[in-house]
């Protein structure tokens, strides 16, 4: 709609914004009118209509089997829109159109913002399938009558009221019909069977629905008054109402056709279901999150026992064995952690990494710098839990043998993913200025312990490829390069 009406038309970006809101709001009009609608707007040099939007009724048939956006009609071709729009009313005279052996009503509605006509909805109402009209939709009909004053008027739809169709009540789920005083007049059967969910006992025509619906609600004190007033419809409002375990949404509209408040229409849809499954998700987000808590804290005491261990043990290899260990366990305690802190099962890893960095970096304090280039990005838990074990060892072997004898140096842990490659691909490359592999060293053959968890991580759990290489001349170091196939982030 957009490009539509800026290509076309003058319409400046507040009118547009009116567009916008009607649209959001149309699909109420065209499923009480049993009818299609079609936006058309007055082009630039006034003369021809481009139709900028379309809705069909979910209530009844379609009187358009094609898609009408982008139709321009010449003005004059179409009597009804060029009357619509010049005297600003809505323009209901004519025969029926026969379209492909269908009879079709067409109305014209003016679509006044400020004082100002904007454009015109046309409503197409197949009469194919016209019957003598029961109660539910003589209200239908009535209440579409009503909005579609208020459209021509100006005053519909509530300027700030931007509702999600998706979200709110529509026709079909449930509809009552108050008059001025806030009592029901009509109620759908869906309606009342929702007033039943909520203990409701007898039937709702004739009573105060304010009133009533505050009696099957708990007892909330000064906001009872408040729930009587929003359920009679005296604003346009959006609530849920919950009792004897049930729960409904209601959605109220006051009607004012000619300029006064004559009634309102309230849509409502029973939730109940809905709202209990959202606990359950609640409830297992939590419980979830509790047991990453609690891993997490059941690993640092674990570490700390190795810790504890490591500084009672004489033999310096056995220490350094521990001190390894404590930092392993670490770095899964870290992914814990994150992940219980999180929503969901993913987790940002640039934190995650940076965390790990630090923690291997305290082997050689003020020695070894040890830095982050590029974004790893979100990563699935499955993925984040081995790839921080395989980090801290890449980091720690860097550590350990390319700067023996307190050498300085630096290390870098840099990570490719997009734009370059592929979102499902993640390049990892820890590099070192140290003093680089010795004769003949093959990292895939190699028997040392960090290597080999590297190699079985990599390339068993994460599915990916590993190599150990020396930098080449005229640097020095050692370069450690992972590609891991990882889920796109969006």
């Amino acid at each position: 709609m957009n490009d539509l009406v800026r290509q076309h038309t003058a319409l400046s970006d507040s009118d547009l914004e009116w567009l916008h809101l009607l649209v959001s709001e149309w699909q109420l009009l065209s499923d009480l009118s049993f009818a299609d609608l079609v936006l058309w707007v007055p082009t630039r040099d006034g003369t021809r209509y481009v139709s900028v939007a379309q809705m069909r009724p979910n209530t009844g048939p379609t009187s358009y089997q094609d898609d009408m956006v982008g139709h321009l009609v010449p003005r004059g071709r179409r009597p009804l829109l060029d009357a619509a729009l010049d005297e600003g009313r809505i323009v209901r005279e004519g025969d029926p159109e026969w379209r492909e052996e269908v009879p079709v009503r067409v109305e014209s509605i003016p679509v006044r913002r400020e004082g100002r006509v904007l454009g015109v909805i046309a409503r197409n109402t197949n009469l194919l399938t016209v019957r003598t009209p029961s109660r539910l939709e003589l209200t239908y009909l009535q209440s579409a009558s009503d909005l579609a004053q208020m459209i021509a008027a100006g005053s519909f739809p509530f300027p700030g009221q931007q509702v999600d169709m998706d979200a709110s009540p529509r026709v079909g789920d449930g509809l009552i019909r108050l008059d001025a005083d806030g009592v029901v007049q009509y109620a759908s059967p869906n309606a009342l069977s929702a007033y039943h969910r909520l203990g409701l006992a007898s039937d709702l025509v004739g009573h105060h629905l304010g009133q009533v619906t505050a009696e099957l609600a708990p007892s909330r004190g000064p906001v009872d008054e408040a729930l009587v007033k929003l359920a009679s419809g005296y604003a346009p409002r959006e609530t849920e109402v919950e009792g004897n375990g049930g729960v409904i949404q209601l959605r109220t509209i006051p009607l004012r056709p000619k300029g006064t408040r004559i009634g309102s229409l309230v849509l409502l849809r029973d939730v109940t279901e809905l709202r209990r499954r959202e606990r359950e998700l609640i409830t297992k987000d939590a419980t979830i999150r509790e047991i990453h808590h609690r891993v997490k804290n059941n690993l640092q005491t674990v570490a700390a026992l190795l810790r504890l261990q490591a500084r009672r043990m004489d033999s310096v290899r056995g220490r350094e064995a521990l001190n390894e260990a404590v930092r392993r366990v670490g770095s899964i305690a870290i992914v814990h952690e994150t992940l219980s802190q999180n929503l969901d099962e993913r987790v940002e890893f640039d934190e995650i990494a940076d965390r790990v960095i630090a923690m291997v970096a305290e082997i050689s304090p003020g020695k070894v710098e040890c830095r982050r280039t590029g974004r790893f990005g979100i990563l699935d838990a499955e993925v984040a839990t081995p790839l921080s074990m395989v980090l801290t060892e890449i980091l720690q072997n860097a550590l350990e043998h390319a700067f023996p004898a307190g050498e300085r140096g630096s290390v870098e842990v840099s990570a490719v993913r997009g734009p370059r490659r592929p979102e499902s691909r993640l390049l990892i490359t820890v590099q070192d200025d140290g003093s680089g592999l010795p004769e003949g060293f093959d990292a895939h053959t190699a028997g040392n312990l960090g290597l080999q968890i590297v190699r079985t991580l990599v390339e068993g759990e994460l599915g990916g490829s590993f190599d150990m290489l020396p930098v080449p001349a005229p640097g020095r170091g050692t370069r450690v390069v992972l590609d891991i196939p990882v889920r796109p982030q969006k």
